[in-house]
């Protein structure tokens, strides 16, 4: 069994995607909200970018990951033959 180092956990957590904002139906209500409604589509752009670099990021590591494990193996391999 592999046991994950705290670093290589922390490495390996996950990237959350942001809650979509709420858009109300009427018009009205709309207008009525339009600051908090800004806001909240605001915060959504800001952070829907900070989840694209996190899964760039992500994305990057478990293909470092993936290169040791396979070389890892090779190793694994040579020595049982």
């Amino acid at each position: 069994m592999i046991v994950a180092t705290p670093v290589q956990a922390a490495m390996a957590a996950p990237c959350l995607a942001p809650e979509r904002p709420f858009l109300p139906q009427s018009r009205e209500d709309m207008r009525l909200y339009a600051d908090l409604l800004r806001a909240d589509f605001e915060t959504y752009i800001a952070e829907v970018q900070t989840y694209f670099r996190c899964l760039d990021e992500e994305r990057a590591r478990a293909f470092v990951e993936a290169r040791e494990v396979v070389e890892q193996y090779g190793q694994f391999q040579h020595a049982l033959e």
